[in-house]
C-alpha cells in the first residue's frame, strides 16, 4: 500500500522581484559582515568604520523592502498575515525566556519549524519581524538589531528551502530540521560576530580586526575572538534547538501544519455569481 503526501502549502509564493529583493538583501548583508575579508588591506574602508550606523539603517531600509515586495507580489492576504502575527509574536515572547543564561534561546526552534511547513518567502518575513519585534520586548534595539533581523531572516528562509518538505515526514524529516537547527544556529551567531567584530577596535588587540593585517591573518583573529567570545554561547543554542525540535517538533510540526491547510492560503477566491 501506497500513501500520498498532500503537496505543502505555502503562505507565500516568491516571485521574480520578492526573488530579486532578496538576492540584492543577500549582497548588501555578506559585504556588510564580510568587508573585513573582501576589502584588500590599502583599502580606505577601515576609515570609515565610524560610519556603521548609516550602514544599519540602510539594511533596515532593504528588509523593509523585502517584505513589501513579497507581500506586495505574493497577494499575502489576510489569513497569512495573522499568522505572521501570531508566530512572531510567540516567537518574541519566548526570547526573553533565555535572557542572561547562554545558550537557551526557545525561538530558534520555533522558527526552523515555522520555515519548514511554511516556506522560505514566509520564513524570511517571519524571522525578520520576529526579531524586531523581540528587539522592541527586550530592549534591544540598537545597531546591531539590523543584521539580528537579517540573520534571523536568513535562518528562518533556510528551513523552508530544505529538501523533501512534500514526502519527509516522521524521524527523517525531525532529524534533518535538528541537524539544521544545530549547523543554523553556528551561523547565526558566526553573522552577529562578524558585525561586531571589526569594531572592537584595539580593546583586545590579538583576537581584533587589524586593518592592515593580511586576510588569512584577520581570519586568524576572528576565529580566536569567536572561540573567546561566543562558542558557548553558540554551542547551547544549537543544542537547545537539537532538543526543542527533537522533543517538540512533532506535535509544533502538525499543528503548523493542519492550521495551513485549514487556512487554504493557496485557495483562488470565488465570488457567488447569483444576485438579487
Amino acid at each position: 500500500m501506497t500513501r500520498s503526501v498532500q503537496r505543502q502549502a505555502r503562505a507565500v509564493r516568491l516571485g521574480p522581484r520578492s526573488v530579486a529583493a532578496l538576492l540584492l538583501v543577500g549582497a548588501v548583508g555578506v559585504a556588510a559582515v564580510g568587508w573585513p575579508f573582501l576589502a584588500p588591506p590599502t583599502s580606505q574602508v577601515a576609515a570609515h568604520a565610524q560610519d556603521a550606523p548609516w550602514l544599519f539603517a540602510g539594511l533596515l531600509v532593504l528588509l523593509v523592502a523585502v517584505a513589501a515586495a513579497t507581500i506586495s507580489e505574493s497577494g499575502l492576504g489576510p489569513k497569512a498575515v495573522s499568522m505572521l502575527g501570531v508566530l512572531a509574536a510567540t516567537g518574541a515572547a519566548l526570547r526573553p525566556i533565555g535572557a542572561g543564561t547562554a545558550g537557551i534561546e526557545p525561538m530558534f526552534f520555533l522558527m526552523v519549524l515555522s520555515g519548514r511547513v511554511l516556506g522560505p518567502g514566509f520564513g524570511f518575513v517571519l524571522g525578520s519581524v520576529t526579531m524586531f519585534a523581540s528587539a522592541l520586548l527586550t530592549g534591544g534595539v540598537g545597531p546591531w538589531m539590523p543584521f539580528q533581523m537579517l540573520a534571523m531572516g536568513w535562518f528562518t528562509m533556510g528551513a523552508g528551502l530544505l529538501p523533501g518538505a512534500d514526502r519527509l515526514r516522521g524521524r527523517t524529516e525531525l532529524a534533518l530540521l535538528a541537524g539544521y537547527g544545530f549547523l543554523a544556529a553556528f551561523a547565526y551567531g558566526t553573522v552577529m560576530n562578524m558585525a561586531g567584530w571589526p569594531f572592537l577596535g584595539t580593546l583586545s588587540s590579538n583576537i581584533a580586526f587589524d586593518p592592515d593585517a593580511t586576510v588569512p591573518a584577520n581570519l586568524a583573529r576572528f576565529l580566536a575572538y569567536c572561540l573567546a567570545t561566543s562558542l558557548g554561547w553558540d554551542l547551547g543554542r544549537a543544542l537547545v534547538t537539537v532538543v526543542l525540535t527533537v522533543t517538540l517538533g512533532a506535535p509544533v510540526l502538525r499543528a503548523l501544519r493542519r492550521a495551513t491547510r485549514r487556512a487554504a492560503f493557496e485557495a483562488p477566491v470565488t465570488f457567488d455569481a447569483r444576485g438579487e
